[in-house]
């Protein structure tokens, strides 16, 4: 056996495991040692020693006897606290211990980054107690059920949705459509909007920029869905929500020009550089230009995201996603820059990363490579438009359809100036 085997194995012996786990423990446990509590230090690294010796063993019965002696001294704990005028009942020791004791069995299996990930998020809950408990209680109803919407949203309806595609129509007339994926795109929307709703209440007016650009590098077509809502509840806020969207459309560019050029080192898409160049700044001016950042601005919100709203979004964009798919289908192989300008319509980063594989293969040309790029960019940017053009603002309907046409304009002379 090589040295480098035998280190493996030293790695991944049992004597490692036992040591990790008392680690764990031990780093559990100072939170409870430290906040005076009666169990702390080494009870803790005890319980997780023992539950990865008896893992270790691979002795059910010895697993399931330490589990309930855990639990049971876990309740005596605290039925002690309830006996105890000043300290009262708690089972935050008490679940704790049998943490730790789940640490252990998790290490002793083998699991080290699932043993120190629990390890890490328990001490840390443990620690920000204050922080966390100041949080809930400052939680207004609308921000309360707006959270479990949320999680409703994000993790029971998702994992219950078929992952794949399906087909959808009958006949000739069905198309193939990722259920998982426009959820995803509604989950997106709603977890935006709180991350929005969070920001612009900290920061005002300037939030709905920070909301704007880094929603827009995760996903700018979702940023549309955000700002809806957000004109919707403050109609006076409807130049921020412009500018949030052109700032989205900046980072959209700026995330495709990262692909063109990252990948492409050796042969750079340098032909890309104009143009998106010319919409990363020309969406920044405007966006500085329409809205008075410096202005301290009241932004308050009703609620962190709309659940009318999000679904809404997602049946449109599910439209759009049907509609492309149609489109490519039954209209044949127009080509690749038609694929490519339907493909943007959903993600201008798959897009992208599409014609940088092909053109690194040597399957396109330069420009080739370039126009697909660009014109994923662009339909990224008309998506947007059609999408806030559903608003019943017709003020922000007007100024984004009116940037959205300067920017297209934008794209299409710098890609002449560069290409023709």
């Amino acid at each position: 056996m090589s040295a480098e085997s035998l280190f493996t194995v030293a790695l991944d012996g049992p004597l490692v495991r036992i040591l990790l786990a008392g680690a764990l423990g031990l780093f559990l446990g100072l939170e409870r040692e430290w906040s005076h509590k009666s169990a702390g230090i080494r009870t803790f690294s005890l319980i997780s020693l023992l539950a990865a010796v008896f893992t270790i063993l691979d002795e059910p019965l010895l697993l399931v006897v330490g589990s309930l002696l855990v639990s049971a001294q876990g309740l005596l704990l605290a039925a002690r606290g309830l006996l105890d005028e000043e300290q009262g009942l708690s089972l935050t020791t008490g679940v704790s211990m049998l943490v730790a004791y789940g640490i252990g069995v998790l290490v002793g299996s083998g699991l080290f980054i699932e043993g120190v990930t629990v390890a890490i998020l328990s001490s840390m809950l443990l620690v920000l107690k204050r922080e966390l408990h100041s949080f809930a209680w400052g939680l207004s109803r609308e921000e309360l059920r707006s959270s479990a919407e949320f999680a409703v949203l994000a993790f029971v309806i998702y994992p219950l949705l078929p992952p794949g595609s399906i087909e959808l129509g009958a006949g000739g007339f069905a198309v193939a459509v990722e259920p998982r994926v426009i959820w995803l795109m509604v989950v997106t929307v709603a977890g935006i909007g709180i991350a929005n709703y969070a920001i612009v209440r900290s920061y005002g007016g300037r939030g709905i920029a920070i909301t704007g650009f880094f929603g827009g590098l995760a996903s700018s077509t979702a940023v549309v869905g955000t700002m809806l809502d957000h004109v919707r509840q403050r109609p006076a806020a409807t130049s921020y929500a412009v500018a949030a969207i052109l700032l989205a459309d900046a980072a959209m560019a700026l995330r495709n020009l990262a692909i063109a050029l990252a990948f492409t080192i050796e042969s750079p898409l340098y032909g890309a550089i104009v143009p998106l160049g010319a919409v990363v700044l020309g969406s920044v001016a405007i966006a500085a230009a329409i809205a008075d950042w410096d202005e301290e601005v009241e932004m308050e919100l009703e609620s962190p995201f709309s659940l009318r709203n999000a679904l809404g979004f997602g049946a449109i964009f599910l439209l759009i996603v049907v509609s492309g798919a149609l489109a490519e289908t039954y209209l044949g192989t127009a080509g690749f820059y038609a694929t490519a300008a339907l493909s943007g319509l959903v993600s201008s980063a798959g897009a992208a990363t599409s014609s940088v594989v092909l053109y690194r293969t040597g399957a396109l040309e330069h420009d080739v490579a370039v126009i697909a790029i660009l014109l994923a960019t662009a339909a990224s940017i008309v998506v947007k438009a059609m999408l806030a053009a559903t608003s019943p603002n017709r003020s922000f309907t007007r100024q984004v359809s009116i940037w959205t046409g300067a920017l297209l304009l934008i794209t299409g002379l710098s890609t002449a100036l560069v290409l023709l």
